[in-house]
């Protein structure tokens, strides 16, 4: 397909790209533009790792250009809830629930987190970076190119801040925001209060001076932190100037999501029996609802999220693999999108914001999942005809490049 290059004003160009990414049709998912925000005729110009301009095709000099033959442009995808750290596996877990055991019985059985937690703190930090490393290939290979990692199967200081540091370390290959998740159960050798105690007076303050997490994530559940402990987290989160996220309503409504929002929190993961209030909330405080439709589909879960809701008050929804050893085995942010659409009824907009803008939002992160000038040069080029292909195929990858650098 060839295009007619138009001119620039002679501001823009005068700039000198490294590289144009011509010939392109381009999802910008600028949010100045209605929907995905595309542009038929497009191109993508890039210098030191930032989008210098991202639109209709013109004229601009450059050191190279590339000719995408008419293919579409995404932002690099966000994976913005994973559990990537971790040893062993919970297959034996996944057997018991295929023969009648629910997640509750598993986890107050001793397995569940507690499981891998065993694992984990006996694992070294070289091995837990291999192990990460191959199952962020999985999501490399798919056009990702930020994912949050979370700690959260270490629950010790010494294990947790092990894990952190791991996530850092993965930094090389995709942008990393590493997630301190100390609440996600209680360690057997301790008191709750002690926990609790241990978790506000000394880890987070520990994790805040040594800047090991963009933020403080916790799992309110019924069988693990209650709303009025993960008060105390939050709390103790605030004053160390570090931001919080949760994972809320997924088994049983606890009322996490306006805990979330009371919080200003960044994001209210699974969300499963939130109410409207509660996504009312949600808009007011700018949290976004991160679906999982991973574990939804892994528990055999019947509840759905409100997604109506959700839109009625316009509440950002990002969509994420939730990629962790028990309740979603998910190396697929392509398919994690297919199952939104299909068991959540997201549209493909949905689906696609989701994984892009909503998501960088979710992160608190300004300069990705968008094409537009002074964003990151974070690309993903694909073989498509239309964006719905992304959600529409299963166990198909149309990835044709994926562009990342570290800046």
């Amino acid at each position: 397909m060839y295009i007619q290059l138009i001119p620039l004003n002679a501001k823009v160009q005068n700039m000198r790209a490294e590289r144009i990414f011509s010939n392109a049709r381009l999802a910008t998912m600028d949010p100045a533009l209605p929907g995905l925000g595309v542009v038929e005729n497009g191109m993508v110009a890039e210098a030191g790792g930032h989008i210098l301009y991202a639109g209709p095709s013109r004229t601009m000099d450059t050191v190279e250009m590339i000719d995408c033959e008419g293919r579409w442009i995404t932002p690099g995808l966000i994976d913005c809830h994973t559990h990537l750290i971790y040893a062993g596996d919970r297959a034996a877990e996944f057997e018991s629930r295929l023969n009648g055991a629910s997640y509750e019985e598993i986890a107050r059985a001793g397995g569940g987190i507690l499981g891998t937690m065993k694992a984990t703190r006996e694992a070294s930090a070289a091995t837990l970076r291999t192990e990460a490393q191959k199952r962020m290939a999985a999501l490399i290979a798919e056009g990702v190119t930020t994912i949050e990692v979370k700690s959260g199967y270490g629950l010790s200081p010494e294990s947790e801040y092990k894990c952190l540091e791991v996530a850092k370390s993965l930094s090389g290959v995709a942008d990393i925001s590493p997630t301190f998740l100390g609440a996600h159960g209680f360690p057997p050798e301790l008191s709750r209060a002690d926990y609790l105690r241990l978790l506000c007076t000394e880890m987070i303050p520990h994790v805040a001076a040594h800047n090991l997490a963009d933020a403080v994530d916790g799992f309110c559940e019924g069988i693990s932190f209650s709303p009025e402990e993960m008060s105390q987290v939050f709390a103790a989160a605030t004053r160390h100037g570090l931001k919080v996220k949760l994972h809320a309503d997924q088994l049983s409504n606890l009322h996490g999501a306006e805990l979330a929002a009371r919080f200003d929190a960044l994001s209210a993961d699974h969300l499963e029996y939130t109410s409207e209030d509660a996504a009312a909330a949600m808009a007011k405080s700018g949290t976004v609802a991160v679906l999982l439709p991973g574990a939804f589909f892994t528990l055999r879960e019947t509840k759905l999220p409100p997604v109506a809701a959700f839109r009625k008050y316009n509440v950002p929804m990002a969509v994420s693999t939730d990629l962790n050893p028990g309740t979603s085995p998910l190396f697929s942010l392509l398919l994690a999108m297919n199952m939104a659409a299909t068991q959540f009824r997201l549209t493909v907009e949905e689906c696609l914001l989701g994984v892009t803008r909503h998501a960088a939002v979710a992160l608190g992160r300004e300069r990705v999942g968008v094409l537009k000038a002074g964003a990151k040069c974070h690309l993903a080029i694909w073989n498509i005809e239309r964006p719905a292909e992304l959600v529409y195929r299963i166990g198909f990858n149309p990835l044709h490049q994926r562009i990342w650098s570290a800046v």
